[in-house]
């Protein structure tokens, strides 16, 4: 058996994850997806989590108590990802590979984790564990906003995996402390 140096199979790895940036970064040169995405995208900057949380609040006691969960559990998530970006330091695709085309300008420089997925994620989690009919119109938002981080050019699929791993952490600690 042959001995595989830890290098070289991150090399491979590496290869094989920018393959899948390249293939799903085609989507930009169709101009109707790019624009389709780019909107998905900043909607998932907050806008659209905002006006969630400003249409729970304004529902009630009990959609201000979800509006507020919401609230803390994305100021935890831009902490751990805003530590993490300024740490670990990974260049975006677009600067990383030239032929990724940029879909959209950054909020930032780095790539890893993607915040906008962390936030999905989190925020979908903990809305659904009080008002689950929301599921219907948080779980494909939350799974264009990831995809268009890859899409778009500005995440690596690994930086949306762990994006969403930590959003999910993170709801599920936020709901464990304040549960449903």
């Amino acid at each position: 058996m042959r001995d595989v140096e830890p290098t070289g199979l991150w090399q491979r790895f590496d290869l094989i994850e920018q393959a899948w940036c390249l293939r799903v970064n085609r989507g930009c040169q169709i101009a109707p997806l790019r624009r389709f995405f780019a909107v998905v995208s900043r909607l998932g900057d907050g806008v659209f989590w905002y006006i969630l949380m400003l249409a729970l609040a304004a529902s009630g006691e009990a959609g201000a108590t979800v509006a507020a969960q919401m609230a803390l559990t994305g100021l935890a998530g831009l902490f751990v990802y805003k530590q993490l970006k300024h740490r670990l330091v990974r260049e975006r695709p677009y600067i990383a590979l030239a032929a990724i085309q940029l879909g959209t300008a950054p909020l930032d420089r780095y790539s890893f984790p993607s915040g906008h997925t962390l936030h999905a994620v989190a925020f979908t989690l903990v809305a659904t564990a009080h008002v689950p009919e929301l599921w219907f119109i948080l779980g494909p938002f939350a799974l264009l906003v990831a995809a268009s981080r890859v899409v778009l050019g500005l995440h690596y699929p690994t930086d949306v995996l762990a994006g969403a791993l930590i959003g999910a952490a993170l709801a599920g600690t936020c709901l464990s402390i304040a549960p449903t």
